[in-house]
C-alpha cells in the first residue's frame, strides 16, 4: 500500500497540466473507493462464513446438548437417571468445545505465529482434507520461518484455494508446493477440476472483477508487500500462484523487522 501511494504522489507531481491533474485526481479517487467498496465486500464475506460456521457446527452441538439436558432434568425430577444421560451431556460439551477451538483457529491459527506456514498449512490441510474428503498432497521446500505478512498472506491464499477448490472445482484431487529459487518463494494450489469460465478469469486479469472478493483479496495482499498473484485455468484445472521474492529467509525468529527482506518479484 505504501509503494502505491508512492506511485500516486509521483503520478500526480507529473501531470503536466490541471486539467490533466483533475483527471488524474478523479481516477484515483475511484480506484480508492473501488478499493474500499471490495474491502467491505471481503469483511461481510467472512463474516458470513463465520456466520455459517458457528451455525452448521456449534450451534447444532448445543442444541443437542440443550435438548440432552432437558431429558437428563426430566429424567431427575421423577427420579429416573441413567449414567449413561450424563456421559452424554459430557460428550457433548465436549463436541462443543472442539468446535469453537477449530473455529477460533481456523480465524488465525496459533501454528502460524508459534511454528510458522509450513505447520500451520499442514494442520489446516489436514483438517480440510477430512472435512472435505478431498485429498491434498503437500510439497513443503524446508526454507526456514518467512516474515510475519507473508505467512500469513500465504496462508490465506492456501484458504482461499482450497475452498474455492470445494465450493466449485469438483476435483477430488488438490497439490500444494511451497518452493524456494533463487530468492523467489513460490506458493502453488493446483486442482484437477472444471476450470475458472475464460470470460470471468479474463475480465480479472484485466480489471480485477468478476471472479468473487477471495481472489481479489488474495491479489491485494500479495501486491501490498510486493509480491504477486497468477491465475492459470482451462478445463483441465486451474492453478493459483502465489509469488514474493525474499532477500534472507531466515530459519530464526520472525519478527515483524524482517518484513525488509520482502522486494517485488
Amino acid at each position: 500500500m505504501c509503494s502505491a501511494a508512492t506511485h500516486n504522489v509521483k503520478s500526480i507531481q507529473a501531470a503536466a497540466s490541471p486539467e490533466e491533474l483533475k483527471s488524474l485526481i478523479r481516477r484515483r479517487t475511484q480506484t480508492v473507493r473501488s478499493l474500499c467498496a471490495r474491502l467491505l465486500r471481503v469483511q461481510d464475506e467472512e463474516r458470513r462464513r463465520l456466520a455459517r460456521e458457528l451455525h452448521d457446527s456449534t450451534g447444532q452441538t448445543l442444541t443437542a446438548l440443550k435438548l440432552q439436558l432437558a431429558s437428563l432434568q426430566e429424567g431427575v425430577r421423577v427420579g429416573r437417571t441413567d449414567p449413561a444421560d450424563f456421559a452424554q451431556v459430557n460428550a457433548l460439551a465436549d463436541q462443543a468445545l472442539r468446535d469453537i477451538r477449530t473455529t477460533s483457529y481456523l480465524l488465525f491459527p496459533p501454528l502460524l505465529d508459534e511454528r510458522g506456514f509450513c505447520s500451520a498449512a499442514e494442520w489446516y490441510v489436514d483438517g480440510f482434507s477430512k472435512r472435505s474428503n478431498i485429498q491434498v498432497r503437500l510439497h513443503l521446500a524446508s526454507i526456514g520461518r518467512l516474515p510475519r505478512l507473508i505467512e500469513t498472506a500465504f496462508f490465506r491464499v492456501l484458504q482461499e484455494s482450497l475452498a474455492n477448490i470445494y465450493r466449485h472445482s469438483a476435483s477430488r484431487v488438490a497439490d500444494v508446493r511451497l518452493t524456494e529459487t533463487a530468492g523467489i518463494v513460490v506458493l502453488d494450489i493446483q486442482d484437477y477440476g472444471c476450470g475458472i469460465p475464460a470470460a470471468l478469469l479474463d475480465q480479472f486479469t484485466r480489471a480485477g472483477s468478476g471472479a468473487g472478493v477471495g481472489l481479489a483479496g488474495m491479489r491485494e495482499r500479495m501486491e501490498d508487500f510486493g509480491g504477486r498473484l497468477d491465475i492459470i485455468s482451462g478445463p483441465s484445472g486451474t492453478r493459483i500462484r502465489a509469488s514474493v521474492r525474499i532477500q534472507n529467509v531466515s530459519s530464526g525468529s520472525n519478527q515483524s523487522s524482517g518484513f525488509k527482506h520482502a522486494v517485488a518479484a
